[in-house]
């Protein structure tokens, strides 16, 4: 691991070099390239090689089958293609066709023996190994670094992170080569006497090397109407795999100018020390819920459309949350694909790695930073399905059984609760329970959040002090609970009382009135905002960060936005602002 000063630099002068050397070996007409992928348990291994007539040959053969029968099928493959087709079509001196010839001469050697027919596909094709095609050899490489799945965003904007949701297999991206592109001028000829530009075989623009050779590249202004190019090249740090190109689909467009988070950003530019925890709650808006008819036209009538729709979400979504540089991030309204495809490939190359909790159509996502904690162990919920089967709960639930209606209505929510165990990286003493959870809704459904928010302390408790004695607890999450309410007042007095007006929210038929505690010392770290969530017929302070107060203290809370911000496009989520809430930051430090 580095650890010197200039680390990073040394780290991308070998990127470099590594770079120019497979630039210089293709240059020098190094021996082609057979890909052989072969896993243990798929029964299948795949070759992957180009002909001399520039034709790309995809085979797949049993593990099981002896190499002679590979062999074979590889010369018949070699005749295939441009080069049979135009012999066939000659004619002869006699005025016939002409013949397409004999079949190649087809070999596997091993350090420098030919390998026996009869050798199982499985053995013969060693890393190392050479094929011979006629006169052309092929260095065998097994199981190389490769990518699976390549993508840049369809929507691109200046001033926000370009972050290629990538898979590897054999590799990882911190090992990997990236080389970005843009567009010199849209079906420009190639200049005179070469240069730094190149003609893309793939179309008829003209690339100009930006110097970013990162795996995150931000468009500038300059970029605006230029589409972009990446080069990739898969590595593992020992060697590396064939590499690809990717170009934009849309050009760069011009962003939104100034967002409502670009103020918060200054007082988070750099990853805070060791002693500090950053840590960010956020409902991000899922998109489930703002692609419906009834938010276009109902919730958010005044916030544009085109701002409404998930690409161009995403690009502020990623650059809000990359730039907090946060130790800690919990999300709710999380859809799995934005998950999978936007946020762990934005804030992974920004060093966060994270894991999620389906509820129902959308879940719950923790990041950590990886130069911090390492995740020990997940203790994930449904509050019904605990509620049901945890002997944990046994006690409240023989409460709430005299009060079948209001069962009922508890048992149909599908909420969840996130626990995810982390134990910092430069002192294994130091372990930290971090929930995060997205209560029930509804206006009337004060008496349910109060039945979920019981269920999750109890679990909590039992995971900071029967599983991990002491440890302290960060519990975040957009609870739809105002400061004024029983659910609130429960958190962080320790008690609710059987009278209060929050167990009979939804009129006296689901009224279930009855005492709680729990034994933690909790309190808000940002206090009580006016408002987290700013909506055309609501605000109010929904979301908090809950910290265990006998072991973590608040070094800062970052200022939300001006109110003049947030209702520049009248309220949330705007052309400005990704969601209808506002994200919560703050520094706590240990005690």
């Amino acid at each position: 691991m580095w650890r010197l000063p200039g680390a990073r630099a040394a780290l991308r002068g070998v990127r470099t070099a590594a770079g120019r050397r497979c630039r210089a070996e293709a240059a020098a007409g190094a021996m082609e390239r057979a890909v052989v992928r072969c896993v243990p348990s798929e029964p299948k291994l795949s070759l992957s090689f180009a002909l001399a007539d520039g034709s790309h040959k995809n085979m797949q053969r049993d593990q099981s089958e002896p190499l002679g029968r590979a062999l074979s099928r590889i010369a018949t493959n070699a005749l295939k293609g441009p080069a049979k087709k135009s012999r066939k079509s000659r004619p002869n001196a006699g005025g016939g066709a002409a013949c397409a010839g004999p079949e190649p001469v087809v070999k596997l050697y091993y350090r420098e023996e030919a390998v026996a027919e009869d050798v199982l596909n499985v053995d013969a094709w060693q890393d190392g190994a050479v094929l011979q095609i006629g006169d052309v050899k092929y260095k065998v490489e097994r199981n190389p670094p490769a990518f699976t799945e390549l993508q840049l965003p369809r929507y691109i904007m200046a001033g926000f992170p370009v972050c290629p949701k990538l898979s590897l297999e054999f590799g990882d991206s911190a090992g990997s080569l990236f080389r970005w592109y843009k567009e010199a001028a849209p079906g420009a000829p190639e200049p005179e006497g070469g240069g730094p530009s190149s003609l893309s075989p793939s179309s008829s623009s003209t690339w100009t090397e930006t110097g970013v050779e990162e795996r995150v590249y931000t468009p500038s202004n300059a970029d605006i109407g230029l589409r972009l190019k990446l080069h990739c090249t898969p590595g593992n740090g020992q060697r590396f795999g064939p590499s690809r190109e990717l170009e934009s689909v849309c050009p760069v467009e011009a962003g939104p100018g100034t967002c409502t988070f670009d103020h918060r950003h200054l007082y988070t530019k750099k990853v805070t020390d060791d002693a500090l925890i950053r840590t960010v709650s956020y409902n991000i808006l899922a998109d489930t819920y703002a692609q419906t008819e009834f938010s276009r036209t109902v919730l958010y009538p005044y916030c544009a459309p085109y701002a409404l729709e998930l690409d161009y979400r995403q690009n502020l979504i990623q650059k809000e949350l990359t730039g907090y540089n946060a130790d800690l991030i919990c999300l709710q309204e999380v859809d799995r694909a934005v998950f999978s495809d936007s946020l762990v490939p934005a804030l992974e190359a920004f060093g966060l790695e994270g894991v999620f909790r389906i509820k129902q159509h959308e879940g719950l996502a923790t990041f950590y930073r990886k130069s911090k904690f390492t995740l020990l162990s997940q203790h994930d919920i449904s509050f019904q399905e605990a509620l049901e089967s945890d002997p944990l709960h046994k006690e409240l639930l023989e409460k709430l059984v005299s009060y079948p209606m209001a069962k009922e209505k508890v048992l149909q929510r599908s909420s969840v609760l996130q626990v995810s165990v982390l134990q910092s990286t430069k002192d294994s003493s130091k372990k930290i329970c971090v929930a995060n959870t997205h209560l029930y809704w509804h206006p009337k459904g004060g008496y349910i959040r109060l039945i979920q928010m019981a269920v999750a302390l109890t679990h909590i408790r039992h995971v900071s002090c029967d599983l991990y004695p002491g440890i302290p607890v960060i519990f975040c999450g957009d609870f739809n609970s105002t400061p004024s309410t029983g659910m609130y007042h429960f958190v962080v007095t320790g008690n609710i009382a059987e009278n209060h007006e929050d167990w009979a929210s939804n009129g006296e038929e689901e009224k279930c009135n009855m005492s709680l505690t729990h034994l933690f010392k909790l309190k808000s770290a940002c206090g009580e905002p006016a408002y987290t969530n700013y909506v055309g017929g609501f605000h109010g302070c929904l979301d908090y960060i809950f910290i265990d107060l006998h072991a973590l203290d608040v070094e800062q809370v970052i200022p939300l936005p001006s109110h003049e911000e947030v209702t520049t496009h009248q309220a949330l989520p705007s052309v400005s602002h990704p969601s209808d809430h506002i994200a919560l930051v703050c520094d706590l430090k240990w005690k």
